[in-house]
């Protein structure tokens, strides 16, 4: 960054500029000032940034150009000169034909694709009618119980020309699976099919709580879709690995990226030991983030995962081709810095998430509707949450160039320090034997409770400040006109379920899921043997309950 002497003159010039600052501004205003500046991750801010800070960088192995290894400025040469990234807004609630005609609607608006979201119910593999379900059907998303429920939330939306993420864990092979129905009913080839399916379960036994199985067969479900998907439908992504609910869970900035990319090594891992070719399956993993609200961490967090996974990639897995390098990623701007205090203002939240994440090299983009603390968004919440990615793509001017921060003293500062703390955390789980054994052990759990704990407690104290919570607080009316899931649904998909019982041939759905159940007791692929099972209208719940028959279920021991 610079000849010795131009480093010892820079060092010599802000120690005095430092005392002279030091000696001008009054001791009053000094008082004001906190003692030491830190980011969401505890990583310590200098009052100011110059070339010292980032000394002895070397430009083309740590930084280089975008496009290039290690991907630090961004996986595309061109990244959004060419092409914007996706704006693609999560949708799902109440029934398939209320959620089809939102996703029509924001097609029409200038969405690019779809993201599905599934009612809890789905998401932990049961039909409406189970007796646990009750309360929760279609509440925090559409409910799916069979493909005709999937046939009809695809109604008209031909998938040979979309793109579709579906949010589904532990039943993710299902859902694939019905998805490939439909595909077939509307005559699109299962290699013409693009899109992603979560499929990630390590965090849900680290974060969020919707598992099924135990972590040995849930990973071999990942293997047997990564399998499948590479021999029969090379364009869809076959898992996204997800920080973004492990970052919702309260972990900080540095712990989303190494406990996300903890899980992506064992789950590459699991793919090597079952016989898959690296280079088969790696150019198809995604990654899932959390675009949060310290605006410069969030963008140097992004570049750090993209350097680190690169060389995870080339050094560990030895994989051959630069696109099983490349650490290729959605974001969805944080839910859990929504307030249900003067709501409204989180639209402003939202806009400079979202920005972050433009700026980081997201590859597609969800952004939160504004009342989304209180309720599923509306119509038009939606709506203003699409044209707020419109606005950054297509006003702002930040898509001109590729990583228009980069060389940014503060910013690539930032990113080695938040490289060099998830290094840290990765070594440490290497050590307690991979992300399976930390997480059975309660590392990751204990970590991320750790971190919440603090951040809230920064809150309470008003060490952190947040609009409308702990300062500058208003009297407020409450808000009007939010979205609510009406009752009716629940006993609408349970109607729905005794048709289908009714009319679909009972003998070949004992038949098929005999086969399934024969299958999964052995070592053959799942995913043909689940795939005749949906296409006759077995339903979720039956084809999961046939395999927590085999797997048994998973309970979450205490953390340590």
């Amino acid at each position: 960054m610079g000849t010795e002497r131009e480093i010892e003159a820079i060092v010599r010039a802000k120690v005095e500029w430092a005392e002279k600052l030091k000696k001008k501004a009054p001791d009053k205003v000094m008082a004001q000032v906190p003692k030491e500046f830190k980011t969401d991750s505890e990583i310590s801010i200098e009052q100011v940034y110059t070339p010292v800070e980032v000394e002895g960088q070397d430009y083309l192995s740590e930084l280089g150009f975008p496009g290039n290894y290690p991907f630090t400025r961004g996986v595309q040469p061109d990244m959004y000169r060419g092409r914007l990234w996706t704006m693609r807004q999560y949708a799902g609630f109440g029934t398939a034909v209320e959620t089809n005609t939102r996703f029509k609607y924001l097609l029409e608006q200038g969405q690019m694709g779809l993201s599905v979201a599934f009612d809890l119910v789905t998401q932990i593999g049961y039909n409406s009618d189970h007796p646990l379900a009750q309360g929760e059907v279609g509440k925090v998303g559409v409910a799916i119980d069979s493909l005709e429920d999937m046939e009809t939330l695809f109604a008209g939306i031909p998938l040979g020309k979309v793109s579709t993420s579906m949010t589904i864990n532990a039943p993710a092979a299902v859902l694939l699976a019905m998805y490939i129905a439909v595909a077939e009913k509307q005559g699109v080839e299962q290699a013409k099919l693009s899109g992603t399916i979560q499929n990630d379960i390590l965090k849900e036994y680290m974060a969020r709580g919707t598992y099924i199985f135990p972590p040995t067969p849930s990973m071999r479900l990942i293997t047997d879709t990564f399998q499948y998907c590479t021999e029969h439908l090379p364009n869809w992504n076959t898992i996204s690995i997800s920080g973004y609910h492990i970052r919702e869970a309260g972990s900080s900035a540095v712990q989303e990226v190494a406990f996300t990319l903890a899980d992506g090594i064992s789950y590459v891992q699991a793919a090597v030991d079952v016989g898959l070719e690296v280079d088969q399956f790696a150019p198809r993993l995604s990654f899932f983030f959390n675009a949060h609200s310290n605006f410069f961490e969030e963008i140097a967090k992004f570049r750090a995962a993209r350097r680190i996974w690169a060389r995870i990639m080339k050094e560990r897995f030895m994989a051959q081709s630069p696109k099983s390098w490349m650490l290729r990623f959605h974001t969805q701007t944080a839910g859990c810095t929504l307030t249900a205090q003067q709501p409204e203002v989180n639209i402003m939240r939202v806009a400079f998430q979202a920005l972050s994440a433009v700026l980081g090299g997201t590859q597609s983009l969800h952004t939160n509707a504004w009342d989304e603390a209180l309720a599923l968004p509306t119509q038009e919440s939606a709506l203003l949450a699409l044209r707020t990615q419109q606005v950054i793509g297509y006003e702002t001017g930040v898509t001109d160039t590729v990583d228009p921060l980069g060389g940014s003293y503060f910013l690539e500062k930032l990113t080695n320090e938040i490289e060099e703390g998830v290094w840290a955390y990765l070594n440490k789980i290497d050590e307690l034997g991979g992300a399976v054994r930390a997480i059975e052990l309660g590392f990751p759990q204990k970590e991320i409770q750790t971190s919440a704990y603090r951040y809230q407690m920064d809150i309470e104290r008003q060490t952190k400040t947040v609009v409308g919570v702990n300062k500058f607080q208003a009297e407020e009316k409450p808000p009007q006109g939010l979205l609510k899931v009406d009752p009716v649904v629940e006993a609408q998909q349970k109607q729905r379920l005794a048709s289908l019982y009714q009319k679909r041939n009972q003998k070949d759905i004992e038949y098929s899921l005999t086969k399934l159940k024969k299958a999964a007791q052995g070592t053959e692929n799942l995913m043909p043997y689940i795939l005749d099972s949906v296409r006759i209208y077995a339903t979720l719940g039956e084809i999961c309950d046939v395999l927590r028959e085999v797997f048994g279920e998973y309970r979450q021991e205490k953390a340590l």
